[in-house]
């Protein structure tokens, strides 16, 4: 896709901080870039092995430039695999075990305050089936020319978020350029922003996950942008904010901290 490859030009000119964090391992969870897509035919094996029970947890390696083929047989929580598009099982009784328990039987999470508001939540967001048997996680810079993600994940610290953030709503008339939706760190990286691929095209912030908060660095959170939403972005760089001494403030305080 040679937009893909023009967008990593313009961000590897115009970003710095994403350029060393992307080529340093030390500097690999800061805020780097992974692009997301489906497939049936994947060009890597698929992941059938490993101890790793949660997706969030499998990024690690992708954000080191690893790739990852993520599918029904993948070990890991039956969460990732519901957000993820592969399934519509969750656990047995996941609306007790998201709030408040089953005394005797069953340790609650307690994010919600009763299992109906649990129930009430997961009919906000019906289900997806995947459009294709693999999900696959590259690292930006590993992306070839024939690939075509549908989403962007910035893994990214407060300061980048900021200037992301801004460009995302930088051509809107509305505010609410950005959602933060409750939900798993899957949620939050795949189903929500696939959500919006075939809506609104918002960003989705996230990574607020309290069980999924120690598998990212601290002051980590992630920004999760449809494609064309970020070519979007992309496109209005040269023009907004990032031309202006208020972001060089900014920018040069980040390249102070690679």
């Amino acid at each position: 896709m040679s937009e893909i490859y023009f967008f990593r030009a313009q961000l590897y000119c115009t970003c710095p901080w994403i350029r060393h964090s992307s080529s340093a391992s030390s500097q690999a969870g800061k805020s780097t870039f992974l692009a997301q897509s489906y497939t049936d035919q994947p060009s890597n094996p698929p992941a059938t092995s490993g101890t790793e029970h949660c997706l969030i947890s499998r990024l690690h390696d992708v954000r080191e430039g690893n790739t990852l083929v993520y599918g029904i047989r993948t070990p890991g929580c039956m969460g990732g695999k519901r957000f993820a598009g592969f399934s519509a099982q969750l656990r047995p009784n996941f609306e007790y075990f998201l709030s408040c328990g089953i005394p005797g039987k069953l340790e609650g999470e307690r994010y919600k305050k009763s299992p109906d508001l649990v129930r009430a939540q997961l009919g906000e967001h019906p289900l997806f089936k995947a459009p294709g048997q693999y999900l696959v996680f590259k690292r930006w810079d590993m992306l070839g020319s024939q690939e075509d993600p549908l989403v962007a994940v910035f893994f990214a610290t407060p300061d980048v978020l900021a200037g992301l953030f801004t460009l995302a709503n930088y051509d809107l008339a509305t505010t609410h350029g950005v959602i933060t939706p409750m939900g798993s760190g899957c949620s939050a990286i795949v189903a929500y922003p696939l959500e919006e691929v075939a809506k609104q095209q918002r960003c989705v912030l996230g990574m607020f996950d309290v069980s999924a908060r120690p598998s990212v660095q601290p002051g980590v959170l992630t920004l999760a942008v449809p494609m064309q939403r970020l070519l979007a972005m992309l496109n209005n760089m040269d023009e907004s904010f990032l031309i202006t001494p208020a972001w060089k403030a900014v920018r040069d305080r980040m390249r102070k901290d690679l």
